[in-house]
């Protein structure tokens, strides 16, 4: 502990130094603020990004600039005097208004620019946005330049997002905790195996994901780390327009995919389409040594696992979107995947008696196939009212998933000749999902907004899993075989006004949420009935220092309930003596979020770091323990979560981007925390005694990322990624540290209408999930690694679309915005 605690101290008197020293500047004139508005002229929409610079009439010299902001506002100093004001942005007709006497604060009204229609149809590159964002109330990871994810899924897409992590098996975390909600367009995903289902999804259907750390009442209250709002490609340039990409792979990988729009003056169709087949390689391993009650050794097992999962499938996205008149927009949308693949999971088992000599050797084999179809229509309705911001969005969605997964398990004994079928598993899930969401915006005066919505969530799912000991099909009990039923009505409520006083800029909201849950298992008498409605206050306060820095402080409360692998009662058990399974009656934890947070902006470097604590009661824990059942006299260890008490978490965070010169960009990232968790857990052990282990626990913890771009000779591109997450302790043992690295590189050909691009991910096979767990049973060693070495070659050919276009113009969803400060 006081280890960690110098860590920390050390690190808030760099923090508070930085701070003061970056406040410090020298002496400056009495300057004045220039103010505007920058819009779409067909569709009044705000152009963010667009830019604005002053030119000194006198010497024809740049002496002032900026950007705007998500409404398109611009708010910039400059010394009084005569000027050239350029307004620019991609793709646009620029305006400028020659010699401006700009004599005391100005405000230059609402500017409307045309696109530029030779620009639209002729292929150039341009600019290159940054890959990583940092904007107030979130990060935002633009995917479409990332070399490193193409042919990828959106697992690997999340593996290069700041502050988020993914683990071996898929599971997404954001700054430690995978207590993480996951939006796509905006729209919370249910599914009970999240990772298989990030599998499902093509890295190139992917615009961007939006990271909100500390969400406003805006947002859902669940996911007490925060929420990962995936961002699918839509296109919006004039005409027809779009791309298509075509991949392959080793192991063995194939993908072809095609983004495509059509876009009139009221109406533009859009697509996005593809193939997929993946190939994972994989593999792990379990050294155990057993005890006997006097803690003397009993036996050895090591056991070993390799794994092999192929996919192949297809993604389209399709809609359209109507322009009713300049101010109403309308668009709807069509999504369809089926998937289908088959697993080989062996696994040998290695067995020595107490002095560790040679007992016998034995495996099993797992042999799966999977299929799976969804499918979800989605209508946004969007009302602006006038150009000020004054607004009414309406989303609706429907969305049906339907997934079987089957597989047969059978082994052989050496000491025993013949060959044992252990049985066949039978899983089928259909889950249906309805949801609706009304949200309103009305700006109050200058700097001023009131926000307001509604949103209701209905969720209806059904999972029957068997697993039988022999060929007639005998059921072994419950436990193995069982149908879950699982009924999920959410409505919420929200309100947030936010207003702007000289410097500071505030957000208040409250957002109430009433819940009603039945998870029920069929054939049993587990039946849990969680009924429950909350307040969930939010408050976010941002001190802008100077244009280059601003100082924030935010609280929300947050809601966590148990979803997907935490849920899902169905065990894994491709190992018959280390066994996974779901616990149905897990109940909801409450975090408390706090978080203050610094962004200094140079002409180079972008620096934001941020210091938060979270307060969670009934934490979500994994927790191994002997389930009372054994295989020839080998207890079998269960692993599952449960509520084990509180936690807290104090951290801090890091995040750098650096573009030393014209062609090379930097970002990186660094997080570390220190978790506190008090809780105990009580089971009945093999010899039919009551245990009552004491969970305990302190873990100081870190993981680091940095990503690096640079244009070498011959306009090639190479880009390369480095993560490492520290080691930490658990309740139970200890996680040990891991690291990965990729690389990628690529080159523009065709005259620049296509692109060629290699990459390799882990290069040195090195993502391994290794831990050690301590029980008075068994002590073991653990490695496991979801996908070896893969390399892949992707081809992409650009139709009347420019290597860097991004929906720019585009009226944005509700969803995708921010619950920013007005202003």
């Amino acid at each position: 502990m006081q280890h960690s605690l110098k860590h920390f101290l050390t690190l808030t008197l760099f923090f508070s130094f930085f701070m003061s020293f970056s406040q410090q500047g020298g002496p400056m004139g009495e300057k004045i603020k220039i103010t505007g508005t920058v819009i779409e002229k067909i569709s009044k929409q705000p152009l963010e990004y667009a830019t604005v610079t002053f030119t000194s009439s006198k010497n024809v010299k740049v002496v002032a600039g900026g950007i705007t902001n998500p409404k398109g506002e611009f708010n910039i100093d400059v010394n009084p005097g005569i000027y050239t004001v350029k307004i620019e942005f991609i793709s646009f007709k620029s305006i400028e208004l020659k010699d401006k006497a700009l004599k005391a604060n100005t405000d230059l009204g609402t500017i409307s620019l045309s696109e530029d229609a030779a620009q639209l149809n002729e292929v150039v590159i341009r600019a290159e946005k940054s890959t990583v964002e940092i904007k107030l109330d979130k990060k935002v990871y633009n995917v479409g330049q990332d070399m490193l994810v193409k042919g990828g899924t959106v697992s690997d897409v999340l593996e290069n997002v700041p502050s988020v992590s993914v683990d071996v098996e898929g599971n997404v975390s954001l700054r430690g905790s995978d207590n993480v909600r996951i939006f796509i367009d905006g729209r919370p995903s249910n599914a009970l195996n999240m990772a298989e289902a990030l599998r499902q999804i093509p890295a190139d259907a992917i615009d961007k994901v939006e990271v909100i750390t500390n969400p406003s009442a805006r947002y859902d209250a669940e996911g007490g780390a925060g929420i990962l709002n995936i961002i699918l490609k839509k296109g919006k340039n004039q005409g027809f327009n779009g791309s298509f990409i075509a991949s392959t792979g080793i192991p063995e990988t194939y993908g072809l995919s095609a983004n495509l729009n059509y876009k009139t003056e009221n109406l533009n169709y859009f697509t996005s389409t593809g193939y997929s087949y993946r190939t994972n390689e994989g593999g792990g391993l379990t050294n155990a040594q057993y005890f006997n009650s006097d803690g003397s050794t009993n036996k050895y097992i090591d056991e070993t696992r390799n794994t092999k999962r192929t996919r192949d499938g297809i993604n389209t996205k399709s809609g359209v979107e109507w322009t009713i008149n300049p101010t109403t927009f309308w668009t709807n949308a069509i999504s369809y995947r089926e998937n289908g693949g088959k697993n080989e999971d062996l696994v040998n088992y290695n067995a020595f008696d107490s002095n560790r000599d040679f007992a016998s050797i034995s495996y099993r084999l797992n042999n799966g196939n999977n299929n799976g179809e969804d499918f979800e229509y989605s209508s946004n309705l969007i009302k602006n009212f006038n150009d000020k911001g004054h607004k009414l969005t309406v989303d609706g969605s429907f969305s049906k998933s339907n997934d079987k997964d089957d597989s047969t398990i059978n082994g052989v004994n050496v000491t025993f000749p013949e060959k044992s079928t252990f049985g066949t598993t039978n899983n089928h899930e259909v889950q249906k999902q309805y949801q609706f969401q009304a949200d309103y915006v009305l700006p109050v005066g200058e700097g001023s907004q009131f926000e307001a919505g509604y949103k209701g969530n209905f969720n209806n799912l059904n999972k029957a899993y068997d697993i039988f000991s022999d060929d007639n099909g005998n059921n072994v009990d419950n436990f193995l075989s069982n149908t879950l039923e699982y009924k999920e009505k959410i409505n919420a409520l929200y309100t947030q006004y936010g207003f702007k006083v000289n410097k500071f800029s505030y957000l208040f909201g409250l957002r109430w949420e009433d819940t009603n849950i039945d998870v029920n298992l069929l054939g049993s008498a587990e039946y849990n009935n969680k009924k429950y409605n909350k307040f969930f206050p939010s408050a976010f306060v941002n001190y802008e220092i100077s244009d280059q820095s601003s100082l924030s402080l935010s609280y929300s409360k947050r809601l966590s309930r148990p979803r997907g692998r935490f849920l899902d009662p169905t065990p894994n058990v491709s190992s018959n003596i280390n066994i996974f399974r779901g616990n149905p009656d897990l109940d909801p934890s409450l975090t408390d979020k706090f978080d203050i947070g610094y962004i200094k902006r140079w002409d180079k470097v972008t620096f934001n770091t941020s210091m938060y604590f979270e307060n969670t009661t009934d934490v979500f824990s994994f927790v191994r323990y002997e389930s009372g059942e054994f295989v020839d006299g080998t207890p079998v260890i269960l692993s599952t979560p449960i509520n084990i008490g509180k936690e807290q978490k104090f951290g801090f965070e890091f995040t750098l981007n650096y573009s030393p010169i014209k062609k090379w960009k930097i970002n990186s990232s660094f997080n570390l925390y220190n978790t506190n968790t008090t809780g105990d857990f009580m089971y009945t052990n093999s010899q039919n005694e009551v245990i009552i282990q004491n969970l305990d626990n302190e873990a100081f913890s870190w993981f680091s990322r940095v990503n690096s771009r640079l244009t070498l000779p011959g306009k090639v591109e190479w880009q390369a990624s480095a993560m490492y997450f520290g080691p930490s302790n658990t309740a139970q043992g200890r996680s040990l540290g891991q690291y990965m690295i990729n690389t990628a590189f690529s080159k523009d050909i065709l005259k620049d209408k296509a692109t060629i691009a290699f990459n390799v991910s882990d290069i040195f096979n090195s993502r391994k999930m290794r831990s050690e767990t301590n029980l008075p049973s068994v002590s073991s060693y653990s490695e496991f690694q979801w996908r070896k070495r893969q390399f892949n070659l992707s081809f992409t050919y650009r139709i009347n679309k420019k290597k860097t276009d991004r929906d720019k113009n585009a009226p944005k969803n509700n969803e995708e915005e921010g619950g920013g400060f007005p202003g």
